[in-house]
């Protein structure tokens, strides 16, 4: 069993309560736009770190992290781009790896818009954590937390922490 913490577009805004969420995980999964290396920096030194570069994100962060990741937890496929959009509006990168990969889960971020989706033509969980920096048109600042045990997605919690 691995708890999940998910966030994204942290636009290089980090605070205690992000971290105090992050002791509680497993792993953290960060879906670009870290902003600055104090955002990785942070987060590395509470639980592993597994994310992608954002369109924000410098040349020494797309060192760190890929454009795309594909991976298993648990037994759960993976796949993570930022610029990833949603069913039905798929960006080109994200049909083409989602159609390769067939990720049982597929996550974006880029947008700052919440969302959790089924996605019953790629049999599949969307997820976009939202935005959990301070920066950008967003309002409150989300994040989303969930279980992955085999090959199930469960528990599955939306973080509001509060405007911006």
């Amino acid at each position: 069993m691995k708890r999940i913490l998910l966030l994204s577009d942290t636009h290089s805004y980090m605070d205690d309560r992000i971290l105090d969420y992050a002791k509680d995980a497993d792993e953290v999964w960060h879906c670009g736009d870290f902003g600055t290396m104090n955002v990785i920096e942070e987060l590395e030194k509470v639980k592993p770190l597994r994310g992608v570069y954002g369109n924000i994100d410098e040349a020494k962060i797309r060192t760190i992290f890929p454009e795309v990741s594909s991976f298993r937890c648990e037994d759960v496929d993976v796949l993570m781009i930022h610029i990833g959009g949603y069913p039905e509006r798929y960006s080109a990168l994200a049909k083409t790896e989602i159609a390769e990969k067939k990720p049982k889960l597929f996550i974006s971020g880029h947008s700052h818009i919440l969302k959790a989706m089924y996605d019953k033509r790629n049999n599949l969980l969307h997820l976009n954590p939202g935005a959990c920096g301070k920066v950008g048109w967003h309002k409150v600042r989300t994040m989303m937390r969930f279980t992955i045990l085999k090959d199930e997605i469960k528990d599955l919690e939306v973080i509001e922490l509060g405007t911006k």
